[in-house]
């Protein structure tokens, strides 16, 4: 998830980005066909432990909000914030109080379960809605080899925040471009109904580029300019998160809606094409 201290920036530049989105789409280019590995959420109970972990509590030594001042416990094997229903993966953000938070949610990774370098990433997820919710699918290095954050890169396959319910975005990290600085490479697409229907998030990564999708439009490329590491770290394999998180520094900006909780994100599935 995008760390982000530049709010001002990130909107302004946002907004220029979803100008020059309305003219500019194109289809995907499948570059990766074979499917590698998958979660279709068919057995009902607690998320398959073969292919998913969970971060666990605030985070950070002293219990930070992982970095971004985030509200909410990460709980772990708890079926009340991650659990697979009807055929979908439910991570449920509640009101409660957990530990020395008031708020629960779940963040799994596939963290040496899933790790993976290049392919085509689909996660096709039903959002939550409504002011301080933060839902999140995204991937980390599995083994930071360049460095610590955002130095190894990261990759915001979707991002939402419920005070801008119609937005869904996607981002880049690097050392040189990323949200400590205000340089994050971010851009996104209007719909509507992210919270009623479900929708397609992906990604296409190959040597040469990162391209990002929604039902199969691409709205944004980034394309490796072969300066090395601190433009582009993404020769290393990477795994999948996904989460809800409550408030933030950006999720949180406008405070959160107590009364709309529980709020829930539903995956329909997530598959790995190489």
């Amino acid at each position: 998830m995008i760390m982000i201290r530049n709010i001002q920036s990130l909107l302004f530049s946002l907004s220029i980005a979803f100008i020059g989105l309305c003219c500019n789409v194109a289809q995907s280019q499948n570059v990766y066909k074979k499917l590698v590995w998958s979660d279709e959420f068919t057995v009902a109970g607690l998320p398959d432990s073969t292919k998913w972990s969970y971060d666990k509590g605030r985070g950070c030594p002293q219990n930070c909000g992982w970095g971004n001042n985030e509200l909410q416990f990460y709980t772990h094997n708890r079926k009340e914030n991650a659990r697979v229903e009807n055929g979908k993966l439910i991570i449920e953000a509640r009101k409660e109080n957990m530990e020395d938070a008031k708020y629960s949610s779940a963040r799994l990774v596939s963290k040496n379960k899933g790790d993976w370098k290049y392919g085509r990433f689909e996660i096709k997820a039903k959002l939550p809605a409504g002011t301080g919710m933060w839902p999140a699918v995204w991937m980390l290095p599995t083994n930071w080899e360049y460095g610590g954050w955002p130095q190894s890169g990261e990759i915001d396959i979707m991002e939402n925040v419920g005070y801008w319910p119609d937005s869904a975005l996607g981002s880049i990290h690097t050392g040189a471009y990323n949200g400590m600085k205000g340089t994050q490479i971010t851009s996104g697409l209007h719909i509507t109904d992210l919270s009623t229907a479900f929708h397609v998030y992906a990604i296409e990564w190959t040597p040469e580029m990162i391209s990002f999708f929604i039902d199969n439009k691409k709205y944004q490329e980034f394309k490796n300019d072969h300066k090395g590491i601190d433009t582009w770290p993404y020769d290393k394999e990477f795994h999948l998160l996904m989460n809800i998180a409550v408030g933030g520094n950006w999720g949180g900006k406008f405070g959160v809606d107590d009364k709309i909780f529980p709020q829930r994100m539903e995956i329909d599935y997530v598959r790995v094409y190489q």
